[in-house]
């Protein structure tokens, strides 16, 4: 499935002084501007123009409209015949596509990075030219050939990206938010099936839009990621033996204080156990949980999920998230960092926090270039799966799916992201913004993450939908 190639185009030219000669000017203009349907005033400037030989009427013009043009066969009328850059899909994946601009240069995305690999290269030919600059062949002392650019083979499947995109422009209807954003991904690969960004726009008019539309959000947004990143801890904490599934804690009635500070729940529980800590997204519990982890253990379970740094995915733009040293954290910020504040993240990041658990323990690396072709088969680069780390064993990979498969269950906070015949096992996420800095109640970074099926997960998918209105949880926004 072609997303990007080189499409034959021509710019329409004309040569003044042979159709002023005829005393046609008008009447050329006039075809002209039908055809290319342009204001025929414009098109008559470029006409008449006494002693020139060159004016361009219309640039990159299809072959289909070159073909009409030359069917009027117009004296002074010429072509010259270019390729441009052209995206048979419009705005389908955009963010990561990236476009080449008019002078043939990668310029975002996938084009930018990959470009030395794209383009290819010219040819050079020296010779020697006589009295009436024709070549004397001859005289030819060096002839290399051009070299046609590299064809990139993606991980994407059309389908999915084509399904992914729809659901962010329902999202971004029926919630309201400034931005969206998801990403799906083989969860025992680290393949990206898809991965779209709104607001989006056709990579065929680049040109036309703001640098912050053109922002690809899945890889290139850092924002506090609420609940979502309770999944890292409670597995941190399994992975240690500190605590088991059905261990119980009290979440104090929603409001605990801890550093002589307060800290709340969006509702408020009693006595919960480690599940329904989960399934509830209590605050509190998770809290609790940190603190018998500790900062250092915390933090290097978190590091070792590839928070804090890169993934290292194949475009341009991606941030690295905000993991503070331990050094840097107040007695306070244990039971912050466990409901995912005081930390950043990228979507990409925390979607594979989600893959390693579905990939029992394993953190793979995310790609979505598959290979590297030159134009004679030849393949160049390949992306085979590579596990970067594994910070969780096996067991407890089991036991937290298990547990978050309770969350999309009757009583959990997912519900609307239940998927008919499947167990998905998944986490909500409901942030508050910073906004002049200090929290605020009314404007939220909403998200859901999943894996499915539940006992053996195939694919993780991450929706983040910023700030959306009237409706703000991440488990009714983003989850359904």
């Amino acid at each position: 499935q072609l997303l990007a190639l080189d499409l034959p185009v021509k710019n329409v030219c004309v040569d003044p002084a042979v159709v002023l000669s005829n005393g046609q000017a008008r009447a050329v203009s006039a075809q002209l501007a039908r055809v290319l349907d342009l204001p025929p005033a414009q098109v008559f400037d470029r006409v008449n123009r006494p002693g020139r030989r060159y004016e361009p009427v219309a640039r990159l013009v299809r072959e289909e409209v070159a073909v009409k043009v030359e069917r009027l066969k117009l004296p002074g009328v010429f072509f010259e015949p270019l390729t441009t850059r052209y995206y048979p899909h419009d705005a389908l994946a955009c963010h990561l596509l990236g476009f080449s601009n008019k002078e043939g240069v990668g310029s975002a995305g996938l084009e930018q990075r990959w470009d030395p690999f794209l383009k290819g290269r010219p040819g050079l030919r020296q010779s020697e030219r006589d009295g009436q600059r024709r070549e004397i062949y001859t005289r030819r002392t060096l002839e290399i050939e051009p070299q046609e650019g590299a064809d990139i083979h993606l991980t994407l499947d059309q389908n999915i990206q084509y399904f992914v995109e729809r659901a962010l422009d329902a999202a971004m209807t029926n919630f309201h938010p400034e931005a969206a954003w998801a990403i799906v991904e083989e969860v025992r690969t680290g393949a990206i099936l898809a991965m779209a960004s709104r607001p989006a726009y056709d990579l065929n008019g680049y040109n036309e839009t703001s640098a912050g539309t053109r922002l690809n959000r899945a890889v290139g947004v850092n924002y506090e990621p609420g609940s979502v990143f309770k999944v890292g801890v409670v597995a941190a904490a399994l992975n240690e033996g500190l605590i088991a599934t059905n261990d119980q804690f009290d979440c104090e009635n929603g409001m605990w204080f801890y550093a002589g500070r307060p800290l709340r729940d969006f509702h408020p529980y009693g006595i919960l156990d480690v599940t329904g800590i989960l399934r509830k997204s209590s605050n509190i519990g998770a809290a609790k949980i940190a603190v018998m982890l500790g900062p250092e253990r915390l933090h290097r379970y978190l590091s070792e999920y590839g928070l804090g740094r890169p993934t290292g995915l194949e475009v341009p733009g991606e941030e690295a998230g905000q993991l503070h040293p331990v050094a840097d954290w107040s007695k306070l910020s244990i039971t912050r960092v466990a409901m995912g504040h005081e930390v950043a993240v990228t979507a990409l990041q925390m979607l594979n926090v989600l893959c390693c658990i579905g990939n029992d323990g394993f953190l793979m690396r995310s790609h979505v270039v598959q290979k590297v072709v030159d134009k004679n088969g030849v393949v160049l680069r390949e992306t085979k799966p590579e596990a970067l780390a594994r910070p969780i064993t096996e067991r407890t990979a089991v036991l937290m799916r298990s547990m978050l498969a309770e969350v999309t269950r009757e009583g959990g906070t997912g519900t609307k992201a239940a998927v008919k015949g499947y167990n998905v096992a998944g986490k909500t996420g409901t942030a508050e913004k910073i906004v002049a800095g200090h929290y605020v109640k009314d404007a939220n970074v909403s998200s859901f993450m999943g894996l499915l099926p539940a006992e053996k997960p195939q694919i993780g998918i991450i929706v983040v939908l910023d700030n959306p209105q009237p409706l703000r949880t991440g488990g009714v926004t983003a989850g359904p």
